[in-house]
């Protein structure tokens, strides 16, 4: 290593890939993702069931520079509000290798980037982008916001413009080689290999660092000019305190982003809002004093919760409600940081409410929800009702019958009990 005015230069990094235990390490964090199988069609649990074998040949090639990655098999996503993102996912020795030069690289280059940079860093998050954001605009009273989108950004990073960033700091021919062969790896689709002459796919455990280190070539063109950003991976937010102020700022990063850098930025759904309109980020909406939930993401969710309450899966309820706890876990650890005490409650009442549906499905008859009541304590003559009938889950017999008190005995997660407003302090604590 060396250093060169303020900024070390890192030299003889390549020796660190022929480490057997920082492959055994990497494996095992390849192992703990769990992804799925890449072109070659073996799994997590078949390498590991000849790792020996496998980080044995790993060695090898690296050590005589035969080691060659397969193309990464293309996968697409369907994106919330339409179309698909690519995914690209590589081959699992692949990842072995790229997660060992991810443990190399990242403590060299995470520590220098933009301090308003979130996405894909240890230790950051994106509760922490929307508390940076809200700051600006609440506190900093930079309420006008220029939100740029960026086309298909993965997928048009120019190898080169990439390769001079991490030459910035790593000065190492080999390391830097093995970079551009996982860039230049191709990809196979349905109608066969493609070559990868720009880009690096959403997928790879290598790519966000890259991208990242790729998008703080802006970070800091934008710091050197006092703007205020912050940006998670390719969502970027730039900040002013008036309207002319951002559409200034607009039009010299897109400049920037396009001439200097290569990108696309995407005129259709780049724009300039306030905090009083509100600014959606991350899945969230934050206007001048409360932060709420995306509509889209509310209805995602109940997409989901859908899916999993079919009332004619047959399944018993304990079963509907394991595979549901996960997916009620995941929506309040992510939203609780809003101001959505209503939402929660109101989306609680309906998971109960289909839960309800299922369970009256499941007893077919009215005799039998009759029976339980009766097993609670209830007196009287009750009515008969249509078990099948979504209208029917919502009748006080229902309610009755499979009180809220029931749910939460079968370790139903309930959002309505779940803490909101929650700050970024307290969610690390």
């Amino acid at each position: 290593m060396q250093t060169q005015g303020n900024r070390k230069i890192w030299y003889s990094l390549y020796g660190r890939m022929l480490e057997r235990p920082r492959l055994e390490a990497a494996f095992r964090k390849v192992k703990a993702a769990n992804g799925a199988p890449g072109v070659d069609g073996v799994s997590v649990k078949a390498f590991a069931d000849r790792l020996a074998e496998q980080l044995d040949v790993l060695v090898k090639e690296l050590k005589d520079k035969s080691y060659r990655p397969l193309p990464v098999l293309r996968v697409e996503i369907p994106k919330d509000g339409g179309g698909v993102r690519k995914l690209g996912i590589p081959s699992v020795r692949d990842r072995v290798v790229q997660q060992a030069l991810l443990d190399i690289l990242n403590p060299i280059f995470d520590p220098d980037f933009h301090p308003s940079s979130y996405g894909y860093r240890p230790g950051r998050s994106a509760h922490q982008a929307i508390d940076k954001a809200s700051t600006f605009m609440r506190r900093y009273e930079l309420e006008w916001v220029v939100d740029m989108d960026l086309s298909k950004c993965f997928d048009t990073l120019k190898h080169d413009f990439l390769l001079t960033q991490v030459r910035k700091r790593v000065a190492d021919g080999s390391l830097l080689n093995l970079i551009r062969l996982f860039l230049e790896s191709g990809v196979m689709t349905d109608a066969g290999e493609e070559n990868t002459e720009e880009g690096s796919p959403q997928g790879g455990v290598i790519s966000p660092l890259l991208a990242n280190i790729y998008l703080d070539f802006f970070d800091q063109w934008s710091m050197a000019r006092g703007y205020r950003i912050v940006r998670y991976a390719d969502d970027i937010l730039i900040f002013a305190s008036s309207q002319k102020g951002a559409e200034r700022r607009l039009a010299a990063a897109t400049h920037f982003l396009e001439e200097e850098m290569g990108l696309a930025v995407n005129r259709e759904k780049t724009h300039i809002t306030n905090l009083y309109k509100g600014v959606r980020y991350l899945g969230v909406v934050i206007s001048r004093h409360h932060t709420r939930i995306q509509e889209k993401k509310v209805k995602a969710f109940k997409d989901k919760v859908r899916k999993l309450t079919r009332r004619n899966s047959g399944r018993p309820l304990g079963s509907t409600i394991y595979e549901l706890n996960p997916v009620l876990r995941g929506f309040a650890n992510y939203f609780r940081i809003a101001n959505c005490t209503k939402v929660f409650r109101e989306l609680m009442s309906w998971v109960r409410r289909r839960l309800r549906a299922i369970q009256l499905r499941l007893w077919k008859r009215s005799s039998r929800l009759h029976r339980r009541l009766r097993q609670l304590g209830f007196q009287g003559e009750f009515k008969h009702i249509k078990m099948s009938s979504w209208r029917s889950a919502k009748s006080p017999l229902a309610a009755m019958a499979l009180q809220n008190k029931h749910f939460e005995e079968m370790n139903l997660f309930s959002l309505d009990k779940v803490q909101v407003a929650i700050s970024v302090r307290q969610l690390a604590g």
